[in-house]
């Protein structure tokens, strides 16, 4: 072999290695990823989950312990001043000890002990009769009329048509198990095919609703807007929810960048840097820190980038300074922020200058930058929406809004799977935004349902704290 043939090989192996060596800390970062690390769920932490992710937290440590805090109120159950049933318990006429009578001894004091419980549950038939006349003049048949509410001989009522939505819809019982829940607890033996029927009446009763709900959320000062998958007859489609902390607004799409009925938002949209977004005119983005926080954290522990740390040190902080002075941070301390943060980011893209740059693959193409590169010119780029919580007063820290909106669907998922048609899952999701911003208005759900059954959703209209 030539001395020539032995540079080239040399040369050759040496790339080879570099591929390798690229390919094989890409291998090890996908590993070391966890649900505290990146945006992966939870879930797919798995069973055999490491003691690092159970210990450690994106949450400082706080100076009180742990558990409930001196002077904080209790749930404990109470007595009442009136009970709806009192049962007497007879006092022995002698004593045991020397066998007096007691039968005519005053009584010195009552000890009361109450013991709340619900009655047997049971389902009630109500019959409802109208007469009919015969007029003796010209004949016609007379007759009173039914409520708007009875119209069939035998049908369920509103109050179980209620209890069979919001175990539903709320708790995500599936219809089969559901009937047999019913039969369990009143006897009622309600089909599956009936229960699937009262989705459908409850999603167009309260069809009219979520669509004022829609634009009332998509006109509020601030709103969280988030995207997950979602089956749909066995093909991934994608929910989008925009919510507030007082409305949630749950819509289905084919595809996850049909975001064309959100043109017409206004304010400020709080997300996690999804592009698509940006292509929303008239509206100011912020973008949620703890997926900044996670990523970091990532960097600081797999890459052992320091910036990352001081990065997330600083975040942390501020969003300290964001809880501690709900009327706005001074603005000396925003001006030090912002000065530390670009600090920060010159020594992580100096850090990063620095670095042997990776392989190009193929012969066209810019060359790939790290993950941690990637990360400080989002974080340069997008400097005005990452700190717009310090200037903005309604603008949070995070998503977590839209997260905690969201969690509830993938639950329902977990357990179902998904919707055998698209008609279905935009019923499932019409009912679940009514259910998700009732529950924000502290409105007691079973009576909204109820009411919503029965065409009543003025209560609801009249809850909204914006009308």
């Amino acid at each position: 072999m030539s001395p020539e043939e032995k540079d080239q090989k040399i040369e050759r192996l040496e790339q080879e290695n570099k591929a390798l060596r690229e390919r094989i800390a890409e291998l090890e970062r996908s590993l070391g990823l966890d649900s505290k690390t990146s945006s992966k769920p939870p879930a797919s932490d798995g069973l055999k989950k490491s003691s690092k992710i159970r210990i450690k937290s994106l949450r400082e440590k706080g100076k009180r312990p742990s558990g409930g805090q001196i002077g904080h109120p209790g749930q404990t159950l109470e007595q009442v001043l009136k009970p709806e049933k009192i049962v007497e318990h007879p006092t022995p006429c002698s004593c045991p000890g020397c066998g007096c009578d007691i039968g005519v001894v005053g009584v010195k004091k009552i000890i009361k002990r109450q013991v709340f419980d619900i009655p047997a549950p049971r389902i009630i038939v109500t019959e409802h009769r109208v007469a009919v006349k015969e007029c003796p003049k010209c004949k016609v048949l007379l007759q009173g009329s039914f409520p708007e509410s009875v119209t069939a001989p035998v049908q369920y009522g509103a109050r179980i048509r209620a209890v069979a939505a919001y175990l539903n819809h709320q708790h995500f019982i599936p219809e089969d198990r559901l009937s047999e829940v019913l039969l369990d607890l009143f006897g009622c033996q309600m089909t599956p095919g009936t229960i699937a029927n009262t989705t459908k009446t409850l999603a167009k009763i309260i069809e009219p609703v979520v669509i004022e709900m829609a634009s009332e959320v998509k006109a509020s000062p601030v709103k969280h807007l988030d995207e997950t998958g979602l089956r749909i007859g066995g093909k991934t489609n994608w929910l989008h929810v925009v919510s507030t902390q007082t409305e949630t607004w749950y819509r289905v799409a084919p595809k996850r960048k049909d975001i064309e009925v959100l043109d017409d938002i206004k304010g400020v949209v709080v997300h996690d840097h999804w592009k698509p977004y940006y292509q929303l005119l008239g509206v100011n983005h912020a973008l949620c820190n703890a997926h900044h926080l996670r990523e970091l954290k990532a960097l600081e522990e797999i890459e052992q980038e320091s910036w990352a740390k001081s990065m997330k040190k600083l975040l942390l902080l501020a969003c300290n300074y964001k809880h501690r002075y709900p009327q706005g941070i001074p603005e000396n301390i925003i001006a030090r922020i912002n000065q530390l943060y670009e600090r920060i980011i010159k020594r992580g893209l100096d850090f990063h200058f620095c670095q042997i740059p990776l392989n190009l693959k193929g012969n066209r193409g810019r060359v790939k930058r790290r993950i941690g590169h990637n990360l400080l010119l989002r974080l340069q780029n997008y400097v005005d929406d990452v700190l717009l919580f310090l200037t903005e007063l309604d603008v949070p820290f995070t998503n977590n809004q839209a997260e905690r909106d969201l969690r509830m669907m993938k639950c329902k998922q977990k357990i179902s799977g998904g919707f055998r048609s698209f008609d279905f899952a935009v019923s499932f999701v019409n009912i679940r935004s009514f259910l998700s911003t009732a529950s924000k208005r502290n409105l007691n759900l079973l009576e909204v349902i109820t009411d919503a059954l029965l065409g009543n959703v003025s209560v609801f209209l009249s809850s909204n704290p914006t009308s």
